[in-house]
């Protein structure tokens, strides 16, 4: 028998953006799809506007207890029991109304994808940010239920802002968010689809739109993004997940960029912390102690 529907699970992590998640909740509520369960982990009490929730068409769930992205993403994980699919937005990810009937066709008709990531309208990440009211503007100036049709490719990995997974092979082989990646986890998007990607194909599709605002709002600090830049990836080529070669581009990217911009920074990044982060890593991988783990103890 041919299913025509998905159990569906839409997951957000969050932490210190209050009004901006209300109002991704809000856009959330007016998918032509809605999503079978809202997931919300949050770090705070004071992280989560209960009337947004009060509002929302599906049954909403808050979570607490868990500390850092990699722990808040697992907890949806296992409140997702009976899910099909799981989907994770950020907080500052405002979607179009079609993202999740897309996604759930997209799902259906291609059983073999087990991970996709939709296209960002807008990426605030890569510069100083979105304010919220520019990312409703841009999500609004698409047209209505429009998909642009069926499009996807295989990709090397998801992008933490808007992904999403079949659950099937994730609980039977017991994948999960690394929590030795603390704080905002940062490469964390890459390890977890890579070990899906044994199971089968991971794919962009350009019919799931969405705007990623990019806040500045809750980040941790540029010395800690610093040395994450170098431990993690080192961390992963160790663990597999990723490759030597993707590691390296990654890391010498990053250094060069702190080096160069650390002499007239822009106003958004702390260019001088992440370069003394940079620093601090390599000296711990030159002497063998180098963890992602080692960013607890710095500020």
């Amino acid at each position: 028998m041919t299913l025509e529907r998905l159990n569906m699970v839409v997951g957000i992590a969050t932490a210190g953006r209050r009004e901006i998640l209300s109002k991704a909740v809000d856009l959330l509520a007016r998918q032509s799809r809605p999503p079978d369960r809202l997931l919300i982990s949050r770090m705070s009490p004071s992280d989560v506007d209960e009337a947004a929730l009060e509002r929302f068409p599906a049954a909403t769930l808050v979570l607490d207890g868990a500390s850092g992205l990699t722990a808040q993403r697992n907890a949806v994980l296992a409140a997702a029991s009976g899910a099909d699919i799981v989907a994770f937005f950020d907080d500052d990810f405002f979607v179009c109304d079609s993202y999740l009937s897309n996604l759930e066709r997209l799902f259906l008709a291609h059983p073999h994808i087990v991970a996709a990531t939709g296209h960002v309208l807008a990426d605030g990440a890569t510069g100083p940010g979105l304010s919220a009211e520019e990312g409703l503007r841009i999500v609004g100036s698409r047209p209505a239920g429009g998909d642009d049709g069926e499009n996807f490719y295989e990709c090397y990995g998801t992008y933490g802002c808007n992904m999403a997974f079949r659950t099937a092979p994730i609980r039977l082989n017991k994948i999960l968010f690394d929590e030795n990646l603390p704080f905002y986890g940062w490469q964390e998007d890459i390890d977890f689809s890579r070990q899906l990607a044994r199971h089968g194909l991971i794919v962009k599709a350009n019919n799931l739109h969405g705007v990623h605002l990019g806040a500045k709002l809750g980040r941790t600090s540029g010395v800690r993004l610093g040395y994450s830049q170098i431990a993690n990836p080192v961390y992963l080529i160790r663990k597999g997940t990723i490759s030597r070669t993707r590691a390296a581009n990654l890391m010498w990217r990053n250094i060069a960029a702190n080096v160069v911009r650390s002499v007239s920074p822009e106003p958004w990044i702390d260019r001088r912390g992440r370069l003394k982060g940079n620093v601090l890593a390599a000296v711990d991988l030159m002497l063998g102690r180098s963890s992602p783990n080692r960013i607890v103890q710095l500020s």
